[in-house]
């Protein structure tokens, strides 16, 4: 016996098939050439493992099977079986174009849980789950109903008929349209009402009624109003579903997630899971350390009011253009995110002078503060084994290269972390000893009386020209200072970013934190340094020379043993933060070349290479302060000048406003800098070459 219950499976089976015979997708062949038909054919067979599904767009994918699990590819399924039904000898067609599966493979692939929800949460998603909901809503429309059953249906027959009836006595010029349930309206987005996947061709179901067209001054045979339906011969043009304009909140948020396929294996960009605290611990760990310790070697030379004015000046200056890259970090129009300061530069100047600009300034930065990090932990180590063994110590100490090759084995040891991420432990414990030892020197410089005889006038060479180049590297030392704008768009790198989260929140949230300790840091160790010691600051060493020069005798052994064992774990921290440059640098030309990532027998060696390369250069430099201004003075731009340039480039702001101003004079200004600092950074190397004693470290 036939009830309402079997009418409706009756009636959705053959809904299903008319579904079917209106969308079907049929694979250009070429019937000339049989062999071409083989080969499309053959095209859908998947390697083991695998399957095969094309876009609508005719573009072929290839996924493993796990990828069946994933929502995403679950969901496009299904509507792919909504929208095509499942083949039974051909290929599978996702409702979806080729660009648009590119971005959903790097979801698959866990780059951002956020994004995948994006996904999920979208109209056409949430188009597929109301029609499941109104299903059983469309069969009131052909009389099929639960709660009427056969009877409510007989009626409706008849009232039907009456309505045909009494229009055909009325024979209207113009055939009315059947009175259909109105559509529910669709909203959506202001950016997305001309969106092909919201204005794409209605689907020809029976709810979707066409009146029949007539000749005019005729009379129709029928008024009943048809149903339309495609004709055999005339493809019907479908438009994807997944196709989004530019606008669309969608495709903004995936495009945010575009990533180069190379970076998950750099170590810069392999982990994206860092936050605000993160960004704190690196900005800080690589914001203060050892050239801290040599601000009261430019007061010497500057004096009290322009040393404390430089360094106000340079703190906010950097302040300012550290916002400016913050902000530039990640393009919200083309999605890109520039990881490296490198990257960026290339997009705003072009790959070859961004390389001529920008290449050397970073790498020298890079290589040049490890080198001094290494001649810090070296020296600091020879002092901390002094101080704990005591004077009277019998037990012969290793020479002052043996110390930097130990320093050296074990920041190589500890570079064998994998990524930027993994060292965030690492940054913590650099920053809490940097904060301590600053704190603890200027706090016992200052609590002691002052040195017998000390002045604080400025030194003055006998020549104009030496004078004027002294001042220019005393500027070099306080921009040496604030160093670490290099790695500000590696540390956010790490983040995750989207359109509704982007990463430049969190980024400057943890940036001001830092930057605020380190302020607390920095000015009372350079003012309290120069107040305790004046002139008799040595430039070799600058206050923890003094320190252990001038308050050995009355200060216990265990404070000074602690400043010396903090010191040399603020190295070893610091080292691995400004390593992970060119850690990267170097497996991007193993990964670019090989198009694969780094062996871990092969990064080993590559870290190995470097570290103990840096214990080369260490043993050959004489003296931190000797090349301090030369530093400085190539880092500058890095730092103070191109931040400004790359602002007026990507971001166009009002011309001849305060903005466009601001950051022309700064920039200009900057580079004439940076080009005085490096001649006199150069100069001051080669009027005191005889004082010094290359390849005689002490």
């Amino acid at each position: 016996m036939i009830n309402p219950v079997k009418l409706i499976e009756m009636a959705r089976k053959w809904q299903r098939l008319a579904a079917l015979k209106r969308k079907r997708i049929l694979l250009q062949r070429n019937s000339s050439n049989a062999s071409s038909s083989t080969s499309n054919m053959s095209s859908t067979v998947a390697d083991k493992g695998h399957f095969v599904v094309y876009t609508a767009d005719q573009r072929r994918f290839m996924f493993p099977i796990s990828y069946l699990n994933n929502n995403i590819v679950r969901e496009l399924l299904a509507m792919s079986e909504e929208e095509f039904g499942l083949p039974g000898d051909g290929p599978i067609t996702l409702p979806c174009d080729a660009v648009f599966m590119e971005y959903a493979v790097s979801l698959i692939q866990g780059r951002d849980k956020e994004m995948e929800k994006a996904v999920l949460m979208s109209p056409p998603y949430h188009d597929r789950q109301k029609n499941k909901e109104s299903e059983r809503h469309q069969f009131d429309k052909y009389g099929w109903s639960y709660s009427g059953g056969p009877k409510e249906h007989q009626r409706k027959r008849k009232e039907k008929k009456m309505g045909e009836v009494d229009e055909a006595n009325s024979t209207p010029v113009t055939p009315r349209p059947a009175s259909v349930a109105p559509t529910p309206p669709i909203s959506a987005p202001p950016s997305q009402f001309h969106s092909p996947s919201l204005s794409r061709s209605p689907l020809l179901s029976p709810d979707h009624i066409v009146p029949s067209k007539t000749p005019k001054n005729s009379t129709p045979r029928n008024s009943t109003p048809k149903i339309g339906t495609p004709r055999s011969g005339t493809p019907r043009i479908r438009t994807p579903r997944f196709i989004t304009p530019i606008g669309s909140p969608i495709r903004r948020a995936l495009q945010l997630t575009r990533l180069d396929p190379e970076d998950a294996w750099l170590p810069i960009t392999e982990s994206r899971n860092g936050n605000a605290w993160y960004a704190a611990f690196h900005c800080l760990c690589s914001g203060i350390g050892f050239q801290a310790l040599v601000l009261p070697v430019a007061f010497t030379v500057l004096g009290w009011a322009w040393g404390i004015i430089t360094l106000t000046v340079a703190f906010a200056w950097q302040l300012y253009t550290l916002y400016l890259l913050v902000q530039l970090h990640e393009n919200t129009e083309t999605g890109v995110r520039y990881s490296r300061y490198l990257q960026i530069m290339s997009a705003n100047f072009g790959e070859k002078k961004a390389k001529w600009l920008g290449l050397f300034p970073i790498l020298y930065l890079s290589i040049g503060t490890c080198v001094a990090l290494n001649i810090i932990g070296g020296s600091t180590s020879k002092l901390f084994f002094q101080t704990v063994c005591g004077e009277s110590c019998t037990v012969k100490t290793l020479t002052p290269v043996e110390w930097y090759l130990v320093f050296a084995s074990a920041a190589v040891l500890l570079s064998q972390l994998p990524n930027l991420n993994s060292i965030a432990g690492v940054s913590l414990i650099g920053s809490i000893t940097a904060v301590m030892y600053c704190t603890i020197m200027w706090m016992v410089s200052v609590n002691k009386d002052r040195l017998p005889g000390i002045t604080y006038k400025p030194v003055r060479g006998p020549k104009e020209v030496d004078r004027l180049f002294e001042v220019l590297n005393a500027l070099g030392i306080v921009a040496f200072a604030f160093r670490g704008h290099n790695l500000i768009l590696e540390i956010q790198a790490t983040m995750p970013s989207s359109e509704k989260h982007p990463s430049r929140v969190p980024m400057w949230k943890g940036a001001k934190a830092a930057y605020a300790v380190i302020a607390a840091c920095l000015f009372p160790l350079a003012i309290g340094g120069f107040w305790a010691y004046g002139q008799r600051i040595p430039k070799n060493g600058g206050l923890q020379s003094a320190f252990y020069a001038f308050r050995r005798r009355d200060t216990s052994q265990f404070i000074m043993g602690l400043v010396s064992l903090l010191i040399i774990i603020n190295a070893l921290s610091s080292f691995q933060i400004y390593a992970m440059p060119m850690f990267d640098q170097l497996e991007s030309i193993f990964t670019r070349r090989m198009k694969k990532p780094c062996q871990w027998w092969l990064r080993v060696i590559l870290r190995a290479v470097f570290g103990y390369g840096v214990f080369f250069l260490a043993v050959a430099i004489p003296s931190i302060g000797s090349v301090g201004g030369l530093v400085g003075g190539i880092s500058l731009p890095v730092t103070l000048a191109y931040p400004c340039f790359m602002w007026l480039r990507m971001k166009k702001p009002k011309k001849y406003g305060k903005m466009w101003y601001l950051n022309w004079v700064l920039g200009i200004t900057g580079l004439i800098l940076s080009v005085s600092l490096m001649a006199a950074g150069v100069y001051v190397i080669k009027e005191n070459d005889s004082k010094f004693q290359w390849f005689k470290p002490k």
